[in-house]
């Protein structure tokens, strides 16, 4: 077999069945070999890697899965298809966690194993071209726009590697502020979806009577207020990704619709009649346990089984305490470019007090101190005093914006300073004509007159 794009080893031991798969993938222009037995189809694999590996589940000498492992443990990384019948399901699934790259139910549809190959084809040659920057990024504790270190995060990076080369479903699941989103969009990126487009829905944000045609879209004249006809995020999303961020709030009765979708892959506009076919590989995500969910009746287990092919739980930023310094560096990088600052990274205290902190919002609350701190610092290292106080050991109630946390800032200053400019901005670290510029600003001249001419009593 040549070591090409169009190479296929297809694998069974029924005769007429391996000839009729090999005869039919034949004929759409693949260069085809075939193997009776596992331990003949490591021999092939080993010899010509082919491109793409159609295995049967049950093999007399060896099943489907000890193939998959022998062929991943030989170095064999190209995609695994696996065919099995209905009983052997689960069986699949489970071997998608592995590593395989998808199954397909006999009696084979064409169709489907067709578009199966093409996209395997595409995702080897994307997998050649990614895995020494994959390893190059990891290495340097990055992986996309994800950054850590930390063996949690590692671990993180590892199943967004493994399931990226997967059209599988995965349910990523942990605290507000995690980056469940961020992980989607990885996965998606590093995928051979990645041309097509990313849907992302919020379904706790949707109300109870749009949620389905936000998800499947509708029929002019369907409900009172459709004016038109409208897509849905699953044709939005067809060959590539659709994100449903707290599908845990979605109501019970549209994720028994969702879970026809998944399985079917056609669903009905609302108030249409016509059957839609589509290709749209489903992420979802909770900020739940999602025991706790389906044990209050939120979500569905058969759903949820559905899509917990790959199981992917994000660490509470508490437990990576060793990535805490690297993204607040990072952060303070995109906000220097973002906003034209010229700071330069944080001092000791900031240090400490960052590494101190419990962060309940995790890395988006990270994000916003360290955006605030950028601000209120402008040059120079970020101090203790530009954290939020809760962080810098002091009880503040936290201001509803940028603006508000600046100006209180400002005003505790020159409380302090009683009503002295020079003396506030030494408290600041700003320079005194920055000081009188934001003191302007914020409309705190009065203040600063009215505390001056109190001191001076």
């Amino acid at each position: 077999m040549a070591d090409s794009r169009n190479a296929v080893l297809v694998v069974d031991d029924e005769a007429e069945e391996r000839k009729a798969l090999a005869q039919l993938v034949r004929s759409w222009g693949y260069e085809v070999e075939s193997a009776a037995s596992a331990d003949e189809a490591l021999n092939i694999i080993e010899r010509h890697p082919p491109t793409v590996v159609v295995t049967d589940l049950v093999l007399e000498d060896m099943d489907g899965l000890a193939l998959l492992q022998k062929a991943r443990s030989s170095g064999y990384a190209g995609p695994v298809l696996l065919l099995t019948g209905h009983a052997s399901i689960e069986n699949a699934v489970n071997a998608m966690r592995q590593g395989a790259h998808d199954y397909l139910t006999k009696p084979v549809d064409p169709l489907r194993l067709q578009v199966l190959l093409e996209k395997a084809g595409d995702q080897a040659s994307l997998s050649r071209e990614v895995t020494l920057l994959r390893h190059q990024l990891r290495q340097k504790g990055a992986f996309g726009q994800l950054a850590g270190e930390s063996r949690p995060m590692q671990e993180v990076f590892r199943w967004i590697e493994l399931s990226a080369s997967s059209s599988a479903a995965v349910f990523v699941h942990g605290e507000s502020g995690t980056g469940k989103e961020l992980v989607a969009r990885t996965i998606h990126e590093q995928s051979a979806r990645k041309a097509k487009p990313f849907v992302a829905l919020n379904c706790a944000a949707i109300p109870e009577t749009l949620i389905e045609s936000e998800l499947f879209g509708h029929e002019k004249g369907s409900f009172t207020g459709a004016a038109e006809r409208r897509a849905g995020c699953f044709e939005l999303a067809d060959g590539g990704t659709l994100f449903l961020d707290e599908i845990a709030e979605m109501v019970v009765s549209t994720q028994a619709k969702l879970l026809r979708v998944l399985q079917e892959n056609t669903f009905r506009r609302v108030g249409g009649k016509d059957e839609i076919s589509v290709d749209v590989r489903v992420i979802a995500a909770t900020n739940r346990r999602p025991t706790d969910a389906m044990a209050a009746g939120t979500l569905r287990e058969d759903l949820y089984y559905r899509l917990n092919v790959f199981d992917l739980p994000l660490p509470p930023l508490r437990d990576r305490r060793e990535d805490i310094t690297a993204l607040a560096l990072r952060f303070i990088e995109e906000f220097n470019h973002a906003d034209n600052r010229r700071v330069t990274g944080l001092s000791p205290e900031a240090t400490a007090a960052l590494q101190k902190y419990d962060w309940p919002g995790n890395v988006r609350e990270l994000r916003n101190v360290t955006q605030r701190a950028v601000v209120l610092a402008d040059t120079g290292p970020v101090e203790l005093a530009h954290l939020s106080g809760s962080m810098a050991g002091r009880e503040a109630p936290a201001p509803s914006s940028l603006a508000d946390l600046e100006r209180a800032w400002l005003a505790r200053a020159i409380e302090q300073a009683s009503g002295d400019m020079k003396a506030a901005a030494r408290l600041t670290g700003l320079a005194p004509d920055d000081m009188r510029d934001r003191i302007k600003h914020h409309g705190l001249a009065k203040a600063a007159s009215t505390s001056r001419r109190g001191k001076n009593r």
